[in-house]
């Protein structure tokens, strides 16, 4: 079994690798407290918001694989040089965009960008620390990703408070600067063999998962039986199955499909995918709920979502030493299990006249449930790929991720919105949220309502996942110790 030396300056590697995560992260939530703005000072309709969201989870997912795969094969540094240098330019192009065109064709730019440099953060990781310290490396990746989640809309609502909408992508300008003096002066270049690009392989991949994407963001909008939506379904099948084949009967295939038949990879990505859907449109559905209900302005609701990240600060540390003490598998279902806790507590609270109180207490047992599931999560998912496929497989993951938000977003929203109409008084308009800004106490009241179904709804997502992870992953697996790796001089992940 072949040992790794850690680099040494594999902390500060950390650190330019977590600003890569957290700029990612941030801009899938910055643009949550943006859409009042949007919809008056760009004179935007709501159609035009949406596609502004969804422009960039629709390039982003549908070209990681694409992205991870080049990465492995020309340099993982050398593909997050150029996502940075894609988003930074998109993300000006943003801030100045002068209609909603604009703004969406720059959000699809910045889309390409973000699946570039992505799947470099992880696959980065696993090279330059050795097997004994990843479970902390991946504590403090995790503790960044949760607060990236938390800390868009706060970051949002402040830059919205203080100056015009396009702050909100101007911001990430400075950001990318600074990654990529990171990335030029401390990271160190990593590949997998040089293969032959998978051109067909690319071609299916991105049109599959693309459509996929289409059809779950068209599906609240479309209906799920609508032409959209079920187009969209029907082309993402038929394109995965062909790439399935081809990357089975392909010569150089970027994905080798034996990674999905591992228990720990496939068990841990299933569970991350789980997780984001919960978390995604559980968040989205809270945002409006301060904003609409409560009446808190941008920076506020933004704020008020913070002890969800302080929460999954602590727990990351509780969650690395359960790894260490109780195995992947235990240290994993305990944290799905808080978080399934968290969300039931804010279901089951939920009331308009208590106001924040009835959310701060769930939100911090959440956050605390994710800092206790995301270590070992991301050591299980990491220590079961080879080094030469890490790009890949770590786009596997982030298009996991990805999808998650999207579902999330799309499927939970769904549920709110029905249950919102259904629980709606027949004299109140319904539908939409419109109701809830004439002041109408029923209005919001349903609305509270609707929101508690679709936190129970995320609660029972996790506490599935949690099941999932005590059933497919093995229970003593150590995920810190090398495995032998006979095609790489890297260590498995």
């Amino acid at each position: 079994m072949k040992t790794v030396e850690p680099h040494p300056r594999r902390w500060g590697i950390l650190a330019v690798l977590c600003l890569s995560l957290f700029v990612v992260v941030v801009d899938n939530t910055i643009l949550h407290v943006a859409v009042p703005s949007l919809l008056t000072e760009l004179d935007a309709s709501t159609s035009d918001v949406q596609w502004a969201i969804d422009a960039y989870s629709l390039v982003f997912a549908g070209l990681l694989l694409t992205a991870g795969s080049l990465g492995d094969r020309y340099g993982r540094r050398r593909a997050m040089i150029l996502g940075f240098g894609v988003f930074g330019a998109a993300s000006l192009l943003a801030a100045f965009a002068a209609d909603p065109g604009q703004l969406i064709a720059a959000r699809a730019l910045m889309g390409v960008g973000g699946a570039f440099l992505m799947p470099g953060t992880l696959s980065i990781m696993a090279q330059v620390f050795a097997p004994e310290e990843r479970t902390k490396a991946f504590a403090i990746w995790g503790t960044t990703s949760v607060v990236g989640v938390a800390a868009g809309p706060t970051l949002g609502g402040f830059l919205l408070e203080h100056f015009w909408w396009g702050s909100v992508f101007l911001v990430n300008v400075p950001v990318t600067l600074a990654a990529l003096a990171g990335l030029i002066l401390l990271v160190p270049e990593s590949r997998g063999p040089r293969r032959r690009p998978d051109v067909l392989g690319a071609i299916l991949s991105t049109l599959g998962v693309s459509a996929l994407v289409w059809a779950v963001i068209s599906g609240p909008g479309h209906g799920w039986t609508g032409i959209r939506t079920i187009g969209g379904l029907l082309v993402a099948a038929a394109a995965l199955a062909a790439f399935a084949w081809w990357q089975h009967a392909g010569r150089d295939p970027m994905l080798d499909l034996r990674l999905l038949t591992r228990p720990e990879f496939t068990g841990a990505a299933v569970m991350i995918a789980l997780f984001s859907f919960a978390m995604a449109g559980t968040l989205f559905a809270l945002t409006q709920l301060l904003q609409f209900v409560l009446g808190y302005g941008p920076l506020k609701a933004g704020l008020a979502l913070l002890p969800l990240a302080g929460a999954a600060a602590l727990g990351n540390g509780t969650g690395a030493a359960l790894d260490a003490r109780l195995g992947s598998r235990n240290a994993l279902v305990i944290g799905f299990l808080t978080v399934a806790a968290g969300f039931a507590l804010i279901g089951f609270t939920l009331d308009p006249g208590d106001g924040y109180g009835s959310i701060v207490t769930g939100l911090v047992v959440l956050g605390f449930g994710a800092g206790l599931g995301s270590p070992p999560a991301y050591g299980t998912l990491m220590n079961a790929v080879p080094s030469e496929e890490a790009g890949v497989a770590s786009a596997v993951n982030d298009a996991g991720q990805e999808l998650g938000n999207a579902f999330g977003v799309a499927v939970l929203g769904s549920v709110i919105s029905a249950a919102y109409a259904r629980n709606l008084p027949a004299d109140l308009p319904s539908g939409t949220l419109d109701a809830t800004l004439t002041g109408s106490q029923a209005a919001r009241d349903a609305f509270v309502q609707a929101v508690a179904l679709g936190t129970l709804t995320a609660a029972a997502t996790t506490c599935a996942a949690a099941a999932f992870a005590a059933k497919i992953l093995q229970p003593k697996k150590d995920h810190r110790s090398p495995h032998p790796e006979p095609t790489s001089s890297h260590t498995l992940r």
